[in-house]
């Protein structure tokens, strides 16, 4: 299996180095992602459940998009980068909405999370996703509540930022 190379950061989210995502991975090394919220006119949110052939979190539902950082790369082109990879989906900005720090539940990655507003329909990379699908925010409110094991540590850490931070 191909291992990308991603830039290791300090504490202080600055480049240190870089390892294979792999060694990143197993030695819980800081490094960088993003995670895209896409929603569309009905406020709903559409997740992806995770391909049963990833190594992280296989079959469990998480953000719309997400990925790593490349080398060189910054947070902004990666999000634009992984919502056309994974939903097919064009865009030439996001909105930025918070920065996570890294924790054990982030799995150590620092992660700039974007909203998207956008209907669908999208095209689904088989590799990464094994299905999509539409979700109410009182559905997801309800599952993160409960801690429902079927959505990532990642995912119910940012939708608790991200409910913090949109309470009316």
């Amino acid at each position: 299996m191909h291992q990308e190379l991603l830039s290791i950061v300090d504490e202080n989210d600055r480049v240190i180095g870089s390892a294979a995502r792999n060694i990143i991975h197993r030695d819980r090394l800081l490094h960088r992602a993003v995670h895209i919220l896409v929603f569309n006119d009905s406020n709903l949110l559409f997740l992806q459940k995770r391909s049963l052939t990833k190594d992280i979190n296989p079959g469990l539902w998480d953000s719309s998009a997400a990925g790593h950082v490349d080398i060189g790369e910054d947070y902004d082109a990666c999000a634009v980068r992984e919502i056309n990879e994974e939903l097919g989906v064009q865009v030439d900005r996001l909105s930025p909405l918070f920065k996570l720090s890294a924790t054990p539940a982030t799995g150590m990655e620092f992660i700039q999370v974007y909203r998207c507003g956008h209907n669908g329909p999208f095209s689904l990379a088989a590799e990464e996703i094994e299905e999509g699908r539409w979700f109410d925010t009182k559905e997801i409110d309800t599952g993160v509540n409960a801690d429902d094991p079927t959505l990532t540590e990642t995912f119910k850490t940012l939708w608790r930022r991200y409910e913090i931070l949109n309470k009316d």
